[in-house]
C-alpha cells in the first residue's frame, strides 16, 4: 500500500469517527451499541424505559450520551465503599 492510500484511509476513518460522535444512533445501531436484541430494545422503547426520539412518529433514534447515562444509572457499590460509608455514618451519629 502506498503512503498516499494510507493517509486517505486514515482521513476517511477520522471523518467517520467525528461524524459518529454527534450523529444520533438508529434503532439497529442502538441494538449493537447496547448489545441487546431488537425485541428487548423495542420493549424498552414502548414502555418508555429508555430515552429515545421519534421525530416523525415512526423511526426511533437514540443519543449515545443518553444511552451511556442510562447504562450507568444503577451503580453497584464495592464492599470497601459500603464499609467507608457505614463507618462515616456511625462516626457521625451522637
Amino acid at each position: 500500500m502506498k503512503q498516499d492510500e494510507i493517509i486517505q484511509r486514515l482521513e476517511r476513518i477520522e471523518q467517520l469517527l467525528v461524524g459518529q460522535a454527534t450523529k444520533p444512533l438508529t434503532f439497529l445501531e442502538a441494538c449493537q451499541y447496547l448489545d441487546c436484541s431488537k425485541s428487548h430494545l423495542y420493549k424498552l422503547t414502548s414502555k418508555n424505559l429508555i430515552p429515545h426520539y421519534k421525530p416523525n412518529g415512526k423511526k426511533v433514534y437514540f443519543s449515545k450520551q443518553e444511552l451511556d447515562a442510562w447504562l450507568l444509572r444503577n451503580p453497584i457499590r464495592t464492599a470497601s465503599e459500603i464499609d467507608i460509608k457505614a463507618a462515616s455514618y456511625v462516626a457521625a451519629k451522637p
